[in-house]
């Protein structure tokens, strides 16, 4: 009809508070100009604290935009993913952190700015991807309240998790081979931790060094933990390591860049759609964010995410080539 127009779609954008400093400081900047010359409508949220990006995160979905987007690490995934979870909102990621794991899992374009725009923008051209998320009940780790916090890549709970604490006090070096260097100092220290894990109502006792409960592959920056993992199949992989000495851990642990250390009969990963981990004095992590001290009951959630990334669906690595044979 002569007169009307057709309204732009909307895209919100959520830069890190900490984005305006060190090596990405101009992401942000970047990523608002391309997606504006791309002829979207842009909300940008750039807010001084982190409660106040997840405030303004929460009020800008609510008005059902066409993709909320975040710019950052995997700190920003997690809030990304728990403003979004079950809204039907996809979620779309321009990586700039330490680690980047989700945009790996995803492969999305982890190392390469341009790259991951490129991707962005090809993929909210066409319906967002369906993935799962993982919906975790635990205490609040500063007021001892119950809460439940979302989760989309990689739950640690173990020799991982002290590692991840030791990292986030640490100030040099940067990138993530500081999450390498705090891991081999908590390995020094190592001593088998006495779990309770119950996998989808089977209760098991037993010691091990770590465990990871992984929807997608990877931590730490790279590391395939759960090599195996799919973001779609409604089921999490859970890692066990059972205990070894130091020089055994050292021997396996380079094997886990390139996930084959789970071929060694002392990791044993198995899959379950509910999970539940206690031990006493342990902290988990979930996205790399902390979550508090154990129990955490850990509950899949099938399709609750929707992803602007790259087809294929989200076979790991190794997934792909073992069918490709």
């Amino acid at each position: 009809m002569t007169g009307m127009t057709t309204a732009r779609k909307r895209i919100v954008v959520a830069i890190n508070p900490s984005a305006s400093f060190g090596k990405n400081k101009a992401v942000g900047a970047r990523v608002v100009e391309r997606i504006g010359a791309a002829g979207y409508d842009l909300v940008e949220l750039r807010e001084p604290t982190y409660a106040q990006l997840v405030a303004a995160s929460r009020a800008a979905v609510a008005s059902k935009p066409e993709a909320f987007v975040i710019v950052g690490g995997d700190g920003m995934v997690n809030l990304g993913v728990n403003v979004l979870a079950e809204t039907g909102v996809p979620l779309g990621i321009v990586p700039s952190g330490t680690g980047n794991d989700m945009a790996r899992s995803l492969g999305i374009p982890h190392d390469d700015i341009e790259a991951a725009l490129d991707c962005l923008l090809e993929a909210v051209g066409r319906p967002a991807l369906e993935i799962d998320a993982g919906l975790i009940s635990h205490l609040d780790d500063r007021t001892g309240e119950p809460k439940q916090t979302w989760f989309a890549c990689m739950i640690s709970a173990g020799l991982d998790a002290l590692a991840n604490e030791r990292a986030n006090r640490m100030r040099r070096p940067k990138g993530a081979v500081r999450y390498i260097i705090a891991l081999a100092i908590e390995l020094a220290k190592m001593k088998p931790i006495t779990y309770v894990v119950t996998l989808d109502g089977v209760r098991t006792v037993s010691d091990a060094a770590l465990i990871s409960v992984g929807n997608g592959v990877s931590l730490g920056g790279g590391m395939k933990v759960t090599p195996d993992a799919m973001l779609d199949d409604g089921q999490f992989d859970v890692l066990t390591v059972k205990p070894m000495s130091r020089n055994a851990f050292i021997r396996i642990f380079p094997r886990v860049f390139k996930g084959t250390h789970v071929t060694d009969p002392r990791v044993q990963i198995r899959r379950a759609a509910h999970v539940v981990i206690d031990s006493p004095g342990i902290t988990a992590y979930g996205d790399g964010e902390r979550l508090g001290p154990l129990p955490i009951e850990i509950e899949m959630r099938a399709g609750a995410l929707l992803v602007l990334a790259p087809e294929p669906r989200f076979e790991s690595p190794i997934v792909l080539a073992k069918r490709s044979v």
